[in-house]
């Protein structure tokens, strides 16, 4: 999500996106700095309200009476709840400038006091007993408080319209819930009543609007996908509704757009361009989620976006807007981040979302690797900060949401998650990622991640994820190279920028081009410093390239000939492949014993690794040429 500009709020200073590609948090989510410190505190620990670990909430219906003309929102929630202990009390999250009038339970009004940690808690006249399905119904009204932002009214084109955003912690703004990442609501019915010139977008399946006739009107949205409460929305205004599909087979692209946007040829023309983006999006990321329900927008005034689940809240119409929008439905909303603490889970990935519809979609080769390198500056701009949002910064909404760590860090993290593991194997880890059942429609962590894609791919990134999410900094190579004959010889030195990370173990890109213009690719696995490398090339070397399509995160990084390089220390390969070129099998001999071995193609993407003994099956493998690193020695071959 992504939202500047609400009412009196604090505006925080991202980078945007512009020609030359210098990228800035385009979805510009409201940043908070006011009267967040008792609340924040109340979540610091995991981000959980400790008064709400004793019960699921497992169904909420919202009914509510609004004017977008009248700063007030008045009405019920009823909620349906199974304790999972015995419980005399009850609590929900609710800012205390809530008027709650009563609580009515099976017929009954029950106690209550609305306490100053934003919570209310209501007492049971008898202890309930354990895992049995039970509800109560708060009736409250009052306008929202504005610290959050979260409740806001405006006008566009001479209409009042309005509009919600509750990330991170606004949702208790305006309705009685349960803030916390760690409970998501499995179904939620959203009834609004307004003036009869009004319209109201949500969350879900329109079930129905009804003209009341006394110059209201009751609108009725029904969501039937778990959903966590902090992505709740309503936008409510005189809007014109496109209702239209989109996918294979169809499901229901739905679009509740001002007037003045239906009559922007630009903005439809991007609003089309969604169903290109969703297209592309199933085939790197899986089916869509929410594909019984639909996908759409829902325009509001704060600029940006938020990624409100099935319905996502549009201040512009950029086609970079709306492919990160539309990422979060897969990162974000279907896995939610278990903590604000991990929230690059929710915006590094969507971030990258961006990258897939840029290289897809939108640019030029040359287009994309210029807006690469914009990244790669802007997030090496700084040594400071980590992705991981650590406790102490949670009450600071700038930190959970910082453009060039969130977002932009976040997104590179994911794109050298793909570096390591190549295309194909990671594309279909990132869909095993979010449709394991332990995972699909739930809270995660970094670590459920690192989990899953151990599980997927047999790498481990618990390394990758200490040095780039949670340590700080960025790596400089010293890359030395030397040729004799048709063998070149590499020696990789490092610095880091900060002493939270002794040594960023990575991939090495490395291009080689002949006198000739010749090619040839080198994924050096560089797992300590100043380690040799030594492979073939048979063609005389004219230059050495690092980094030739900014696959890792680095700066300042220098690749010099050195015909002096010391090979001091360095274990030539005393092994060899045949048969070479290779149909089914390969075979390894002079092998002394057991080693890891990754076989890459030509253009560096890995394709298979495993323990090397004698032979490796090849015989899925594509026709074309191959290089099997063995004990940081790089062999060429053939499969024909």
């Amino acid at each position: 999500m992504r939202n500047v500009y609400l009412l009196c709020l604090s505006i925080f200073a991202f980078h945007t996106f512009s020609a030359q590609y210098k990228n800035e948090n385009v979805e510009k989510k409201g940043l908070i700095k006011k009267e967040m410190k008792s609340y924040a505190a109340k979540m610091a620990a995991g981000n959980i309200n400790p008064n709400t670990l004793n019960y699921d909430l497992q169904y909420q219906r919202m009914d509510i009476s609004i004017d977008p003309a009248v700063y007030n929102i008045s009405g019920s929630v009823t909620s349906h709840f199974k304790p999972n202990q015995a419980m005399s009390s009850i609590y929900f999250d609710l800012n205390n400038n809530m008027n709650v009038s009563q609580v009515n339970y099976h017929g009954q009004n029950l106690t209550f006091q609305q306490l100053s940690t934003k919570e209310i808690k209501i007492n049971f006249t008898t202890a309930l007993a354990a895992n049995v399905l039970d509800s109560l119904t708060i009736q409250y009204n009052g306008a929202p408080s504005t610290a959050n932002n979260s409740f806001f009214t405006n006008i566009q084109s001479g209409t009042a319209v309005l509009a919600t955003l509750n990330e991170p912690y606004g949702a208790q703004d305006w309705f009685p819930t349960k803030q916390s990442l760690n409970d998501k609501i499995e179904r939620f019915d959203i009834k609004v009543t307004t003036p009869a010139q009004y319209s109201v977008a949500s969350n879900g399946r329109l079930m129905s609007e009804t003209i009341l006739g006394n110059g209201q009107k009751r609108t009725f949205w029904r969501t039937q996908y778990p959903v966590t409460a902090y992505l709740v929305a309503l936008s409510i205004t005189n809007f014109v509704k496109l209702n239209d599909t989109m996918g294979t087979p169809p499901f229901p692209f739905v679009n509740y757009l001002y007037p003045s946007t239906n009559a922007d040829a630009g903005s439809m023309a991007n609003i089309e361009w969604t169903k290109t983006v969703m297209n592309t999006f199933e085939t790197y990321f899986g089916a869509y989620p929410f594909r019984n329900e639909k996908y759409g927008h829902m325009e509001f005034t704060a600029g940006g976006g938020m990624e409100h689940q099935t319905m996502s809240s549009m201040g512009d119409w950029s086609k970079q807007l709306i492919a990160h929008e539309l990422a979060h439905q897969w990162f974000g909303d279907k896995v939610t981040c278990g903590a604000w603490n991990d929230i690059w889970l929710n915006e590094g990935f969507a971030t990258f979302g961006e990258h897939v519809a840029y290289e897809k979609l939108i640019m030029t080769n040359a287009e994309f690797l210029n807006y690469l390198l914009g990244e790669k500056n802007y997030i090496t701009s700084d040594t400071q900060g980590s992705v991981y949002v650590a406790d102490s910064n949670l009450g600071n909404i700038g930190s959970i949401f910082n453009g060039r760590l969130t977002y932009s860090k976040g997104g590179y993290v994911v794109r050298m998650m793909k570096w390591i593991l190549g295309d194909t194997l990671f594309y279909q880890a990132l869909k095993d990622y979010h449709a394991r059942p332990n995972l699909a429609y739930n809270y995660v962590r970094t670590s459920d991640l690192n989990t899953s894609f151990l599980t997927s791919t047999g790498t481990n990134f618990t390394e990758f994820f200490n040095d780039w999410i949670y340590g700080q900094g960025y790596p400089t190579y010293d890359i030395r190279w030397k040729q004799t004959g048709n063998q070149v010889t590499f020696k990789a030195s490092q610095t880091q920028s900060h002493s939270s990370v002794s040594f960023f173990e990575m991939p090495l890109p490395i291009k080689v081009t002949g006198t000739g213009g010749q090619t040839a690719f080198f994924a050096l696995n560089n797992t300590s410093n100043n380690q040799y490398f030594n492979e073939t090339v048979s063609f005389p070397i004219a230059s050495v390239q690092f980094n030739y399509e900014y696959q890792i995160l680095e700066k300042n990084s220098t690749v010099t000939q050195d015909n002096n390089l010391s090979t001091t220390g360095f274990n030539i390969q005393e092994f060899s492949i045949y048969p070479n070129p290779a149909k089914n099998e390969l075979f390894i001999s002079g092998l002394k014993k057991e080693a890891d071995y990754q076989i890459f193609t030509a253009d560096g993407r890995l394709v298979k690794k495993g323990k090397a003994n004698q032979k490796i099956d090849i015989a899925v493998f594509e026709k074309g040429v191959y290089f099997i690193m063995i004990n940081n020695s790089n062999l060429k071959f053939v499969k024909e």
